[in-house]
């Protein structure tokens, strides 16, 4: 699935329409250049999730939790981890369950340690936009892509249903 998204507004709206599609035990990687919109994208999740909060790259933090009424999203920013041995010292495996949804930036320098993506996004620029791409490698991610695929006046509101 490819989509151009022209401003921030359209980041925020792919992501408000992605997170009702997703759910608990799912792993999303986002790929792109420093300031391509991964961050801006699980800010539109989030927002969509009725988080009201502030919602930061975790990059000097490496991960920033949010807590939600259903379960939790964790947001992994990857980009300065020196050893990818740091994840297995800061528990990762605690944070991949069933109970949370995780979104990691800049996967590729987290090695072999993080399970297949269920949701693979690429961001780069794009003129004064965005360009997404998403690839599924699996059953749940391919249910969220043709989900999004559809128009959304036969988009089903709750595919966890």
């Amino acid at each position: 699935m490819i989509q151009i998204l022209p401003d921030e507004a359209a980041t925020l709206d792919f992501g408000a329409r992605l997170f009702p599609l997703l759910r608990p035990g799912m792993l999303i990687s986002l790929r792109g250049d420093l300031g391509a919109g991964k961050t801006t994208l699980v800010r539109g999740c989030l927002r969509a999730a009725g988080h009201t909060g502030n919602v930061k790259s975790p990059t000097y933090t490496l991960v920033e939790e949010y807590r939600l009424e259903a379960f939790t999203v964790f947001h992994f920013d990857l980009y300065r981890l020196k050893d990818p041995e740091e994840l297995e010292w800061m528990g990762l495996r605690d944070y991949l369950s069933d109970q949370s949804l995780c979104f990691v930036e800049w996967p590729e320098q987290a090695g072999d340690l993080l399970p297949p993506a269920d949701l693979e996004i690429t961001l780069n620029a794009a003129g004064a936009g965005r360009r997404l791409e998403a690839r599924a490698p699996d059953g749940c991610g391919r249910t969220v892509l043709e989900a999004l695929a559809m128009p959304p006046t036969t988009r089903a509101t709750d595919p966890r249903d």
